[in-house]
């Protein structure tokens, strides 16, 4: 068929090639069936046409894939969840990809973030794992998990629900500014020299000044591109500010940004355990980071109910029982019938949550 401009096309049209951006980057692949919300992403990257589909050689093909899906035994529909994550990611990776030539599209953006957190009851902090690819395309899948974290943070602190959303946008933007830095810096997998530190470390200004010019966007949000790495005590950067000079939604992306940043895999570490970072969070409370904010985190993120399946650092499988109150990350563990306290079992903690109970 041939192509057709944009006007003419409606949801439930498939692609005939891959549609591209005009940087030359892939928007969406061929033979993917296109939604009311991605014709709004064609609109906002300013495309004016596509190749479409015959309706009924679509149709046709489409009854075979079906066919051959209920023929696959174990292969699983994905969630609504799943479903918008990959939306955004695709949304987040063409916005980063045509940052030079482009502008932003906040509205889609933000409808897309919405779409998302519709379904959040899905997203587990602790357990969930990004899909495939997450390593090279570590940008994209922390900006998603972190504006994520952050909306829930926000919302599990008490912030007023205005807030809730512009602190989650906050987060899907807050490293925005690594566009402009060397990617081979980014991806270094030894130490940074000093000058190759100061080079990454101006993301925090770079996001901000992308951010800036932005309309409509919230003042919260440009200032927390350019604040999440400070600290309350005044040591972080750029500006050194201390506790009452940073914006709170910069407070809330703080903690979210170290969580993944710390249990994340990344080119230069691996990831570490979920429950070793949140013992480092308690630890950055007293003078680094807000800490009510940071015992909010805590708090919510180790609510488990007892009968939790976790791993432990020598291997063992067994279940959380009892959780001490004051001692949120250090639960006690019952393995083949015995309980195990991690708070005296000070050489044993939580590798990984396998199933929450």
């Amino acid at each position: 068929m041939p192509e057709m401009t944009i006007g003419r096309i409606k949801p439930g049209y498939i692609l005939e090639e891959d549609l591209q951006t005009g940087l030359g980057n892939v928007l969406f692949k061929k033979g993917k069936m296109l939604t009311e919300h991605d014709l709004e992403i064609m609109h906002s990257f300013l495309i004016q046409k596509a190749k479409i589909e015959d309706m009924k050689t679509a149709a046709s093909k489409q009854d075979d894939d079906r066919k051959n899906v209920d023929n696959q035994e174990g292969v699983l529909e994905k969630t609504p969840f799943q479903e918008e994550y990959e939306a955004m990611f695709f949304l987040i990776q063409n916005t980063l990809n045509n940052i030079h030539a482009l502008p932003i599209p906040l509205i889609v953006i933000r409808q897309q973030f919405k779409k998302l957190i519709d379904y959040i009851k899905e997203y587990n902090i602790l357990t969930f794992v990004p899909p495939k690819d997450q390593l090279e395309n570590y940008l994209v899948h922390s900006s998603i998990t972190i504006g994520l974290t952050s909306y829930q943070l926000a919302k599990w602190h008490g912030f007023p629900e205005k807030d809730w959303i512009p602190i989650g946008i906050a987060g899907l933007f807050h490293d925005i500014g690594n566009v402009k830095i060397d990617p081979a810096l980014l991806q270094k997998k030894a130490k940074l020299t000093e000058e190759e530190n100061a080079e990454v470390r101006k993301h925090t200004i770079e996001g901000y000044n992308l951010l800036k010019a932005v309309p409509g966007i919230n003042e919260g949000v440009k200032l927390t591109a350019l604040q999440h790495h400070e600290r309350e005590d005044g040591s972080g950067y750029p500006l050194k500010l201390d506790a009452s000079k940073i914006h709170p939604y910069a407070k809330v992306v703080a903690v979210a940004d170290i969580y993944h940043a710390m249990s994340s895999n990344r080119f230069y570490k691996k990831a570490s355990s979920p429950y070793l970072v949140l013992e480092q969070l308690l630890n950055d409370s007293f003078g680094k980071l807000d800490p009510a904010i940071v015992q909010t985190f805590i708090q919510k993120v180790t609510q488990f109910h007892n009968g939790t399946l976790v791993r432990l650092s020598n291997g063992a499988i067994g279940e959380i029982v009892f959780t001490d109150r004051s001692s949120l990350t250090l639960p006690w563990v019952k393995v083949n019938g015995e309980v195990i306290n991690l708070i005296q079992e000070s050489h044993l903690h939580i590798e990984e949550v396998i199933k929450k109970g």
